[in-house]
């Protein structure tokens, strides 16, 4: 009885001893593992001029991939401890992940709509896109989930399979749009040269790629004359060129004495005869 408790013993010794190794080189493989990819995903895509975004989601896949990959040989070493036979459950798994796959056929959907979205590079981390009924930030582009942060600062994982008509505002000039509305009392020439002269000083913004130019009236609203701006921006800098602009022209439309009216109704009373 003695000897059989101190062979447990010994066991439970040995089995732990060499538990312990394993979580120590699974954390050691994980750490340098994850750096020399990145290292020299970096140093390979330098060379072939790749962009920064383009190389930023490769590097965020290729990592989940490594992942998966260390934790299942980790599993498979921990069951060899244990002198566990790994074929028995691999075949296991096989017929349980058979039966799984007829439940699951959206996850193979997410699978292949996420592989088809790497191929023809639809989208990058770092770009501004529309998908799914979500505008923002792509984060992260994985095989099952594309991560977009909003600019609220909600961070949305939206499964691929769902990611139908994908809107990439990130691809190339943006455009600039200002509409400002002026009195119909005053002279419509006269605010466009206004209006044009803050255009010719935004056009040396280095955010403009393009004019801003004054088309000129775009709408007759119930209590205005409306203008409008256009121009042409670098990408994600539209917003800040747009608010820039209208501060531009409310200060000039105040030296030059021009109004921005406010919405008002005139009321016509007609006066009966006796």
């Amino acid at each position: 009885m003695e000897l059989d408790f101190n062979s447990i013993i010994e066991f439970a010794l040995g089995v732990g001893l060499q538990l312990v190794l394993l979580i120590i080189a699974y954390g050691i493989a994980n750490s340098i593992g994850k750096k020399l990819i990145s290292s020299l995903l970096h140093k390979s895509t330098q060379k072939q001029n790749i962009s920064e975004a383009r190389v930023l989601t490769l590097e965020k896949l290729l990592l989940n991939l490594f992942s998966y990959v260390l934790i299942f040989v980790f599993i498979t070493m921990v069951f060899g401890v244990f002198n566990l036979s790994i074929g028995p459950l691999i075949a296991s798994a096989g017929v349980l992940g058979l039966a799984i796959g007829f439940g699951a056929q959206g996850l193979v959907s997410d699978i292949v709509t996420g592989f088809f979205i790497l191929l023809e590079k639809q989208i990058e981390v770092g770009e501004y896109v529309t998908t799914a009924g979500y505008n923002g930030i792509v984060e992260e582009v994985g095989l099952r989930t594309t991560k977009i942060r909003s600019f609220d600062g909600t961070l949305n994982f939206v499964p691929n399979r769902y990611m139908e008509g994908v809107s990439n505002h990130s691809r190339g000039t943006m455009r600039a749009l200002v509409d400002i509305g002026i009195s119909y009392d005053d002279d419509i020439d006269t605010a466009m040269r206004v209006v044009q002269s803050v255009c010719e000083q935004f056009s040396q913004d280095e955010r403009f790629t393009e004019g801003p130019d004054v088309l000129g009236v775009q709408a007759l609203g119930d209590s205005d004359v409306v203008l409008r701006v256009i121009g042409q921006t670098q990408n994600m800098e539209q917003w800040g060129a747009e608010r820039d602009m209208r501060r531009a022209i409310k200060l000039a439309f105040d030296e030059n004495g021009i109004e921005i009216p406010f919405p008002q109704q005139v009321t016509h009373l007609k006066k009966e005869e006796s």
